[in-house]
This record gives structure tokens, C-alpha cells and sequence, in this order.
């Protein structure tokens, strides 16, 4: 039996392709909390493996501050940042 996405999952597949179809750079904290909420909204537990400590740590701890979501939770709260992100980036 095949589930018919749910509003919400639509609108969060939405508001990642705005992301990954953007060229211009985000703001570092703007990065970190979308890779947190995408992380716990899509279940991946798998922790960061760049190349670079800092950058590894500073994505731990942002995993760490959202593993009291849910994954819809997570998904809302990516959702309000992108919108938030392309209305007051000017």
C-alpha cells in the first residue's frame, strides 16, 4: 500500500529543494540549524564525518540541541526557517 504524502511533508520537500536550488551562501548559523531539523526529520542518525573537528562539533552540538524533536516538529521548524531565511535575508 502506497502512503499519499501528508501537506506537511510536501511543504518540507519544498522548502528543501528552495535550499539546494539556492546558489548564494548562507549565514553559518542559518546552515547549522537547517542540517540539525533535516537531520531529525528525516530519521539520520548518523553523526557528522567532515574532515574538519570544529565543523564536526558545531554540527554535534546542534544535533544535540534538537534531539527533543519530533520529526514532524523538525520538519516544521525547517519549514519557518527557510521562509523566515528568504523574507528577511535582504
Amino acid at each position: 500500500m502506497i502512503m499519499k504524502p501528508s501537506k506537511l511533508d510536501i511543504e518540507f520537500q519544498k522548502a528543501v529543494d528552495s535550499i539546494n536550488g539556492h546558489k548564494d551562501p548562507f549565514p553559518a548559523d542559518v546552515l547549522l540549524r537547517l542540517y540539525a531539523y533535516y537531520k531529525r526529520a528525516t530519521n539520520d542518525e548518523d553523526r557528522p564525518s567532515g574532515g574538519k573537528p570544529l565543523i564536526n562539533a558545531f554540527k554535534t552540538n546542534a544535533l544535540f540541541q534538537t534531539q527533543h524533536l519530533t520529526v514532524d516538529e523538525a520538519k516544521e521548524l525547517y519549514i519557518e526557517t527557510v521562509k523566515n531565511y528568504f523574507i528577511y535575508r535582504k
